[in-house]
Order: C-alpha cells, then structure tokens, then sequence
C-alpha cells in the first residue's frame, strides 16, 4: 500500500473507532447495556484492526498523525451522531418572571407534562414549572417557551431516573 493509502485507511478506521466509543459510552451512562455491548464488540474489532496497521507503520510521522486526527475527527462525529439521535430525556424548569403567566396550560395543550409551582426570587413571587421531555423534542419546547415568556429563566438538564407522574402513564 501507499504511504497517502496507508494514511487514509488509518484515519477513516479511526473515525469509525473513536465514533463507535463515543456512542457506546453515552449508552453506557445513559443504561442501555445491551446495545452498548453490541458497539463494544464491534469497536474492539475495528481498534484491532487499525492498531495493527499503526504499529506496522510507526516510523511514519504522516501514519501517527493520521491517527490523531482521526482520533479527533472520531470524537467530533461520535458527539454530533449523539446530538442528532437525542436519547433520553432532559427536565426543563422554567422559572417565569411572574405568577401570572398561562404558559403552564399553553404547555399542557401541547402535550407537555407540567408540574407548576410558586417560589420566591429577588424581586418577589415566580411561578416556577418543571416540564419532563424527550430530548429529541427539546428544541421544540425551548421555542415554545421563548415564545410565550421570553424573560423567563430556563434551565435543562438530564435526569438519571424518574418513575409515576404523566410521563410513566404515557410509558405504560
């Protein structure tokens, strides 16, 4: 082979290596063990195969290189494959500027669970609302949001575990 060949090959098994860890760790935190497994075995195979041709080639700087490239690109395209497919769920709490806001039953009319209710901030009552959401739906629900209570303070972020409520109804 080639020394261009022998790169090319390194970086795009490389890609397709790190992309795959990548994927089987975010399953792996997120509790999907059996297909983490099944990216486990492929993984390992396409490491092995690369591995071998790295070390057949090491006193190449353009073969080492290509490795940490491809190592890079890998992490780049595994966390963009994540983004895209979005599993999981994420908790969006939604603290409004006020207490008189219908954002709550505006959410609810779109099928999102609400759990709603009244806290204190610096410049007195807010009603504040925890929605539980597919991440794939994320962004839709942010838009809503941004539309009806643009001054609202919004936080996301990934509940490991959650049980009763609308959403376990929906699940049964």
């Amino acid at each position: 082979m080639t020394l261009v060949l022998i790169a090319l090959s390194i970086l795009g098994i490389n890609i397709a290596y790190v992309s795959i860890f990548t994927m089987r760790l975010i399953l792996v935190i997120k509790g999907r063990r059996g297909a983490a497994s099944l990216f486990a075995m492929i993984e390992v195979f396409i490491y092995l195969a690369g591995l071998q041709l790295v070390l057949q080639n090491l006193s190449s700087p353009i073969h080492m290189a290509a490795y940490c490239i491809g190592f890079g690109l890998g992490v780049y395209l595994g966390s963009r494959i994540e983004e895209r497919l979005a599993l999981g769920y994420s908790v969006v709490q939604v603290i409004a500027d006020t207490v008189h806001t219908s954002l709550p039953d505006k959410l609810r009319q779109h099928g999102y669970g609400v759990t709603v209710w009244t806290g204190e901030g610096r410049h007195g009552q807010r009603l504040v609302m925890q929605v539980l959401v597919k991440r794939s739906n994320e962004k839709k629900l942010l838009k809503r949001i941004e539309e009806e209570a643009p001054k609202a303070f919004v936080i996301s972020h990934e509940p490991r575990y959650f049980r009763g409520g609308f959403w376990a109804k929906m699940l049964e």
